[in-house]
């Protein structure tokens, strides 16, 4: 009778710690969507949601008497062999402003490349103030071999940021997804 007490302890703890990894599998699971939502909330790490999508252009009034340094930064995942850079490192704009910028990449291998850009605004309080309606970073870009490409940025700097920002940086990190790219193409946020 020991022996049957003793297996059926062993079973009963094999399946509690097969549920538990199953938890902690299913945990790890939903902490990028948590993160993410966490994150488009807070501002925080840099990103809103006025930075992971299309939106609609909102009109607002200049404010003529502010004057914003945007600060513009591209960041080349280790081990890339391309270029990455802004058209130009900063510039000042009046809260309200449409403006545009580019980027430039260039896919210096003998090989398509696709990647995708993420986007983070610092500091992390004022990300909720610079609103994108038009980013190369909302959709992969697939380059062909040696191919350069100029990619565009619509910006406005919300007239409601706090009156002590003067300063802000929008980075860039482009990371490789070629390896995924044979998947449907989704919009990464």
């Amino acid at each position: 009778m020991n022996e049957v007490h003793r297996q059926d302890s062993n079973r009963r703890t094999a399946i509690k710690l097969g549920a538990v990894v199953l938890a902690m599998f299913g945990f790890g699971f939903a902490l990028v969507p948590l993160y993410t939502v966490i994150c488009e909330v807070t501002g925080l790490n840099g990103r809103s949601s006025s930075l992971t999508g299309a939106t609609a252009p909102r009109a607002f009034e200049v404010d003529q008497e502010r004057t914003v340094t945007v600060e513009f930064v591209a960041i080349v995942s280790q081990g890339l062999d391309w270029t990455f850079s802004p058209e130009v490192p900063r510039m000042k704009v009046h809260p309200g402003e449409q403006h545009v910028i580019h980027y430039v990449a260039t896919n210096r291998r003998h090989a398509e490349f696709v990647g995708q850009a993420v986007p983070s605004v610092s500091p992390s309080s004022a990300a909720r103030h610079f609103n994108k309606t038009e980013c190369f970073c909302f959709t992969r870009q697939a380059f062909g071999p040696g191919e350069t490409r100029e990619m565009p940025v619509a910006f406005t700097v919300d007239p409601r940021l706090a009156p002590g920002i003067d300063r802000l940086t929008l980075a860039y990190t482009f990371f490789e997804l070629t390896d995924v790219a044979a998947g449907p193409v989704q919009e990464l946020r």
